[in-house]
């Protein structure tokens, strides 16, 4: 619907000032759209041709094309691959590529529907640290919708929590975690053997030869009062605290364990484009 290509039943948005569906053609312009399940390279070609050939359906002048293809192959680091079909790149070359062609027309806004499904481990940190990149020093905005949380963690700065189509946050990532990350884990190592500690809020999750493992409530005690007592009471070698995944954060708050969500202060962000 953001991109035009479907037509809502009721509602209205906009994206750059305009309606998606009634100003599409003037929107694409202003737009970059990457899908991951879906590609906009052509299948035979050499990565560069579909280059070559977006460039010219969005008119680039060819200096400047020339200028920000530089900027895009150094910046998604494509240079060892860009002559090579698109059928024979992988999965996590291709999709980087994708995104690279999607920028061709230096668009304000790019669009990004779960763009590391199904790539592994070491695909999805090094396509998150591009996009990352990308959009702090381009100025780039990005709309990247997942269920994979790391994508979120890592690329942006604020989230959107919907539910059954209901706004339950509009939040920046640092606040969300600042004002509902209610729990902590700390572990220890240990001098003692056998370490125990017991303090109100703080649960003990595993205990191990010269290891605790705690769980802190932090609406009850401080990080630095329990470090405190651990240090008056066990002889500590190393200290970690850890919060929980945003994964499991989002999950409590779709179960309504962490307060009422819908209770939490919204806004409406302009941004510039």
């Amino acid at each position: 619907m953001l991109t035009g290509i479907l037509v809502p039943s009721g509602g209205h948005a906009e994206v750059a000032g305009l309606v998606p569906w009634d100003d599409r053609r003037m929107l694409a312009r202003h737009i970059g759209i990457v899908f991951g399940q879906r590609s906009q390279l052509w299948w035979q070609l050499p990565v560069r041709a579909s280059f070559e050939l977006l460039g010219r359906i969005y008119g680039v002048e060819r200096a400047t094309y020339a200028t920000r293809l530089a900027l895009l192959v150094e910046g998604f680091a494509i240079g060892g691959f860009i002559d090579r079909p698109v059928a024979q790149l992988s999965l996590g070359q291709r999709l980087r590529c994708e995104i690279a062609a999607a920028l061709i027309h230096a668009p304000s806004i790019l669009l990004l529907d779960e763009p590391t499904i199904g790539l592994d481990v070491t695909a999805k940190a090094l396509l998150r640290d591009h996009l990352d990149a990308m959009s702090r020093d381009a100025g780039t905005t990005v709309l990247l919708t997942s269920h994979d949380t790391g994508d979120i963690e890592r690329i942006c700065e604020r989230v959107i929590v919907i539910d059954h189509g209901s706004l339950l946050m509009d939040l920046p990532l640092a606040r969300l975690k600042r004002d509902f990350l209610r729990q902590r884990t700390v572990t220890l190592v240990t001098g003692e053997e056998i370490p125990a500690l017991a303090m109100d809020g703080v649960t003990v999750m595993a205990v191990e030869p010269y290891r605790l493992t705690l769980a802190v409530d932090t609406s009850k005690v401080a990080i630095e009062a329990l470090v405190a007592a651990a240090l008056q009471q066990l002889t500590v070698r190393d200290l970690t605290v850890e919060n929980p995944p945003l994964e499991d954060v989002i999950k409590a708050i779709y179960r309504g364990e962490i307060g009422d969500p819908r209770s939490a202060p919204t806004r409406a962000v302009a941004v510039p484009v």
